[in-house]
């Protein structure tokens, strides 16, 4: 429980430290105090008493609050709760030694956790937890809101999907929560808390369920009851990532406690907010957001990792975070933007044997995109009717607007067709105005098996009938860029054999050796 002091809040470590300091003081006018008197040492918590011969004890409390006020890790440090190094069990050495032969585990992780590591700890001191919490990112994901998991967990906090949604994580085309920075993190509190409560105030449970379930751990401590034995997390039998888990996170609070005792160098992270929250209430490229506040997108993408497409989602209100010392910069140019500028949209008008799943696969959409954007419910779309399509970065140029300059529709068209993603004899039979019969026939076709990249040679009779233009068959025919981001357990060579493209070529666009990573966006060039 924290003391509370007029205009500060104090740790029960820092209350215990300030009350030897003060008996410590009375002492001083008899003789110099340098150490602990051996009854202090064999009744208080292993505390570590920062006073020399050359320091007064009032030196050392400012000393002490200026670490906690100044500094973010000493924040961090003056509100632990499970005191972690009076905590002594092998299964927390182990995990130490780990950490200790990352030498630049702190330098790479500090850097990530920068932005995102003091808004964890406001909302933990808001609601009195325990500040060891700030460091479960880092063993969940480094700090990595793109970190994605086989078990498909995401974000900083690694939700699954489902439980996610139990705490009102949207999960869409457009957005994960599971990635928002702020979002999740007020989810993964809920959930910590729900679990804190749930097992009688035991954090140390409490942590283990959020790692493999609090049925799990349910289970475990049943069992230990059946059998007469202990019900604390260190004699349960529990999955052996589990049985790590609460370890590898008291081992980090023993590291940041006591960074020189253990030869960790940890970054300086100013006990400063790193960014502010911006509502918006349109939808807006993150682009143009950059932009707008004046900073490169792949910072602005890294505060605001999720939304997929790089745009926020149309309809309803959305928070964007903006680093602080461009927060007011970036809100008046916002406010000054025209509507127009805010995402960029190519015009489509339907045509006869146009269905909105084809519209999407020739667009790089998918349909919930088009029906969101375009207020569609179910599928039913009329000839002539025009749609709005978001042009993504990295998309190819539109169709659309190839099509506004495209000649009549008597002009004939080129009377080869090669095959797509996607495509079946039926679709290009009913796109090109003939039928699945004449498309065997001439092509000497026995089944309805296709390849990627395959040439087609059309009927005579599908030049005068065809729905789609000369321009828009050169667009077709030609190469296409299209951005793919990379997902667990992908390979350059899975990659490209799925896209009926090369490896080198991949190499080549993205100047990327054999090493790729989940949440990386490779360029490809489709045929």
């Amino acid at each position: 429980m924290r003391i509370s002091a007029p205009g500060r809040i104090i740790s029960p470590k820092l209350a215990v430290l300030c009350l030897s300091l003060a008996l410590l003081a009375g002492c001083q006018s008899t003789s110099p105090v340098t150490t602990a008197t051996p009854e202090l040492r064999d009744t208080q918590p292993p505390v570590r008493l920062l006073i020399s011969s050359r320091s007064t004890v009032s030196q050392q409390l400012e000393e002490i609050e200026e670490d906690t006020v100044n500094n973010l890790w000493g924040r961090i440090r003056s509100g632990f709760m499970l005191e972690p190094a009076a905590l002594d069990n092998p299964r927390i050495d182990q995990q130490r030694l780990i950490f200790a032969n990352q030498p630049r585990y702190f330098e790479i992780t500090g850097a990530r956790a920068e932005r995102y590591l003091h808004y964890v700890v406001e909302q933990l001191d808001a609601r009195n937890m325990p500040l060891e919490l700030a460091l479960l990112p880092f063993i969940e994901s480094g700090y990595n809101p793109m970190a994605y998991s086989h078990a498909h967990a995401a974000g900083m906090w690694q939700f699954i999907p489902s439980t996610g949604q139990i705490y009102n994580l949207q999960q869409d085309w457009w957005y994960d929560g599971r990635r928002d920075i702020t979002a999740s993190t007020q989810a993964a509190l809920d959930y910590l808390t729900r679990l804190n409560t749930l097992f009688d105030g035991d954090w140390l449970l409490a942590l283990a369920a959020y790692n493999c379930g609090e049925g799990c751990v349910g289970r475990a401590v049943k069992r230990n009851q059946e059998l007469g034995l202990p019900t604390d997390y260190w004699n349960l039998q529990l999955p052996r990532e589990t049985m790590n888990y609460v370890p590898k996170l008291l081992a980090l609070s023993q590291i940041i406690d006591s960074p020189v005792q253990h030869g960790a160098v940890l970054p300086e992270l100013a006990n400063t907010p790193y960014f502010s929250e911006v509502t918006i209430d349109h939808q807006l490229d993150l682009n143009k957001a950059a932009e707008l506040a004046n900073m490169p997108t792949t910072e602005f993408l890294q505060l605001n990792p999720a939304f997929k497409q790089r745009v926020t989602a149309p309809g309803g209100a959305y928070q964007l975070l903006v680093p602080v010392d461009r927060a007011e910069q970036f809100s008046q140019a916002l406010a000054a933007l025209p509507a127009n500028q805010r995402v960029n949209y190519q015009h489509y008008r339907v045509r006869s044997g146009d269905t909105l799943s084809q519209i999407a696969s020739r667009h790089q959409l998918s349909v919930r995109a088009i029906q969101d954007v375009n207020r569609i419910n179910g599928h039913m779309i009329n000839v002539g009717q025009v749609l709005m399509l978001p042009i993504f970065a990295g998309q190819p140029a539109p169709a659309a607007q190839a099509a506004r300059t495209a000649p009549s529709s008597n002009t004939p068209v080129a009377n080869h067709y090669r095959v797509r993603a996607g495509d079946s004899l039926w679709t290009i039979a009913r796109q090109h105005g003939t039928d699945v019969a004449s498309l065997r026939r001439l092509n000497r076709l026995n089944g309805n098996a296709l390849r990627v990249g395959q040439q087609l040679q059309l009927p005579a009779t599908a030049q005068q009938h065809a729905s789609v233009t000369t321009a828009e068959t050169s667009i077709r025919t030609a190469e296409r860029a299209v951005t793919y981001t990379v997902k667990q357990g992908d390979s350059l060579y899975s990659i490209a054999r799925q896209f009926n493209v090369g490896v080198q070529s991949i190499r080549a666009q993205n100047r990327v050796d054999s090493h790729i990573r989940p949440g990386q966006q490779l360029t490809l060039l489709l045929p």
